[in-house]
Parts: C-alpha cells; structure tokens; sequence
C-alpha cells in the first residue's frame, strides 16, 4: 500500500527527469539547423541562446520560495507544462523562422528546466528519507540517459534532413504523455514549510542556513561537480576539434562517450553509495574527474585524451546528487538547505561554460579547463563534508507531513525536515 505509492512515486520522478533529459537534448542537437532556418550569425545566436539563461536564472531562484511555500508537487506540474510549452514555441518559432519566438520559447525553458530540476531534486530527497536508500544518483541518471535517448534520436533526425519543427513537435506529444502519466503519483503537500512559531527561533531558522559551514561545503562540491559536467557539455566537442585536432564527427562521438560515462556513473552509484560512505564515493569521483580533465589538457595524444573523457564522466556523474542528497540530512528545514545547494549548483552549470568560453577566447580551450581541474580539486578536500549514511531502518510514512519510527522502543520525534541519518 504505503510501499506501492512510494514505488510509484519514484517512478514518476524518474519519468521528470528522463523527460527533461529529452527535451534538453532534442533542441541540443537541432540547433545548427534551428540556426540555419533562422538565417541568424554566431553571434545573432548567441542572443538567442540568452533567453535561456534569463529563464534558468529566474527559475532557479524563484523555485525555492515556490517550494516552501505551495510543495513540490504544484511547482513540478507547473515546471513540466513550462518545459512542454517552451519545446512547442520553438517548434513554432523554428518553423516561421522568427528569432525573437525561439528565444521566448527557450526563456520558457529555461524556467521550466530551471524551476522543476529543484523541486524534484527536493522531492527525491524525501523519497530518499522514506526509503533510507539512495535515489538521487538515479534519478539524475535518468535524465542523463534522457540526454543520449534525445541525442540519438536529435542525430537520427538530423541525418533524415527531418524538419526541426516537427521533430520538436513530436518530443512536446511525447513529454505531455509522460507527464500525464507521472504528475498522478507525486503526492501534495512535500517541501511546505509550516506556519513560523512565534519565537524568534522559527523566525531564524533560514537565515541559519546560509551560515551552516558544512552546508556551504557541500555547496563547494556542488559548485564543482557541477562545473565539470556544464564544461564538458558546452564545450566538450569544441575542446577536442580545437585542441586535439580531432574532425567534428569524432568530437561528437566523444562527447556520446561522456554522456554515457555519466549515466553509467550514476546508474551504479547506488551500488557504490550502499558499500561506502558518502565521503567515500565523492572524494573517488572527484579524483575520477581530476585524472581526465588532467589528462585532456597536458595529453597532446588525442587518443589518451579522448579516452580520458570517460574518466571525465564517471567522476562528473555523482558529485551532484550526491550532495544534494548530504544537504537534505545536514540539518533541519530540508526544503531551504536542498534549493540553497542546488541553486549553487545549476548556477555553475549555466554560468561557468560562458565564462570558460571567454577565457577559451583569449587563452585556448585547453588551458581554460585548468579553472574547472582547480574546483574539481577543491571537491576532493571538501568531501568529508559530505558525510556517510547511517544504517538504520527506514520511517514509514502516514502522511505527508508525518512518519512513524519502526521501533518504538527508539522513537524520538522528528520533523519531516530533519535527518533520519548520522
């Protein structure tokens, strides 16, 4: 009963995230001829693109406030139909060939992807919390495993000369479906926060947040992890074209490998998460992404590079949900400390490439990634802060704001925010 709705539960967020994973990797793959069909210059582009970084930023921050205030639940809804909205403005705006409609459907986007990536990350949390097993890792292993499904079929698409429109067209039926099917089983209620006491306990509970030194530490990783996966998305083929004299079709197919580096990474990091600590398993992915981002810069053998790409992916792959899921547990008010550590992360991700490419522009692609190999090496020494997992047995939830302990003879009471582990 209680286990079955779960069981639906997680399905339904692996079913956002693949969801998004797709739509991300559709309008990816069909931006050079959404470019061509638009008759616009590189740097025309370029302000196109800017609509999307509008929409995520404005996502991003506002999802937080949405969650504590209305739940997860209504912001995912909202977040979803955003996204399948946006995937049609520029099927449209592709189709009449108007720019400015591309960059209002991709600030549509952007808000969406930006918005509901949060407040899943926060519903994942809780069912991680139900379930005292890790889920995250999977959960953004879906939406990598969404970004080589859209990919495959992007390039499919792309060699039939199919049109972009109607490509676009077809992901928005398949994203609708998928979110008919999945927003039934996220249940209401998760990430509100409660009335504030009148003590000025409650009142200060927040602010607290920000000031916490091992949540800002797990921010550092976060900030990290986040870098290398944004970097290696936006500029992967370029870095390999540019600085390895690799053609273009072997670039792509390098940055294939990196993306199904990172989904394998975190489809088998529950395995790892179950065995290790916490601590353990991002200190190891770090090391990981130091080793190929190392090697991509100082190898001049484009082969040892292009293999290093793996270890690039696997060590990018785990950093993120891992501590998000260590900023979920690290204290109470779940709800502010899991949108605190992943707005630092979606904020590297969508604002460090654009300053990497600048510095690309000036001093080489090559020595740019020195920048992202500093903060992966920052992730190794801020591990510990990510903590371990206690093995204890799981709550049983009643309600969405309420649990039952398993063994009474240990019962302590515990608000839904606060950690069942440690």
């Amino acid at each position: 009963m209680i286990d079955r709705a779960v069981h639906r539960r997680r399905r339904a967020l692996f079913l956002f995230f693949f969801l998004n994973g797709i739509a991300m990797s559709s309008w990816v793959t069909r931006t050079p001829d959404i470019r061509d069909q638009l008759a616009v210059s590189t740097a025309q582009m370029g302000l196109v693109l800017f609509g999307l970084s509008v929409g995520s930023m404005a996502g991003i921050l506002c999802s937080g406030h949405f969650v504590s205030r209305f739940g997860t639940r209504p912001v995912t809804a909202v977040a979803t139909l955003l996204v399948i909205a946006s995937v049609v403005v520029v099927a449209a705006g592709s189709g009449l060939a108007s720019a400015p409609l591309v960059t209002a459907g991709l600030c549509l986007f952007g808000a969406g992807i930006g918005s509901g990536e949060v407040a899943i990350n926060v519903d994942g949390a809780d069912v991680e919390r139900i379930t005292g097993t890790a889920v995250l890792p999977t959960l953004h292993g879906c939406f990598s495993l969404g970004t080589v499904v859209g990919g495959l079929a992007g390039m499919a698409a792309t060699a039939a000369s199919f049109p972009a429109h109607w490509h676009l067209a077809a992901v928005a039926v398949v994203a609708a479906a998928l979110f008919a099917y999945g927003i039934r089983a996220v249940p209401a209620g998760i990430g509100m926060r409660t009335a504030a006491p009148a003590s000025d306990t409650g009142r200060r509970s927040r602010p607290r947040v920000w000031r916490d030194r091992r949540l800002l530490l797990i921010g550092a990783i976060v900030l990290a992890m986040a870098l290398a996966e944004g970097a290696a998305n936006d500029w992967l083929p370029l870095l390999m074209v540019d600085g390895h004299g690799l053609g273009a079709t072997a670039g792509s197919l390098v940055y294939v490998g990196f993306a199904a580096a990172m989904t394998l990474g975190r489809f088998s990091g529950t395995f790892f998460l179950n065995r290790y600590s916490r601590a353990t398993v991002v200190r190891a992915s770090a090391v990981s992404g130091a080793v190929g981002l190392s090697l991509v810069i100082f190898s001049d053998n484009a082969g040892v590079a292009a293999g290093a790409v793996l270890f690039w992916g696997l060590g990018a792959s785990l950093g993120f949900p891992v501590a998000l899921s260590a900023a979920g547990d690290s204290g109470p008010d779940e709800t502010a400390r899991v949108s605190l550590v992943a707005t630092i992360g979606y904020v590297a991700f969508l604002v460090g490439p654009p300053a990497l490419g600048f510095l690309g522009d000036h001093y080489g692609l090559r020595p740019a990634m020195l920048v992202v190999l500093a903060f992966v090496a920052t992730a190794v020494v801020a591990a510990p802060a990510a903590g371990t997992r206690a093995r204890t047995s799981p709550p049983v939830r009643v309600g969405p704001q309420d649990e039952v302990p398993l063994h009474p003879q240990n019962s302590s009471a515990r608000r839904p925010s606060q950690s069942i582990e440690e």
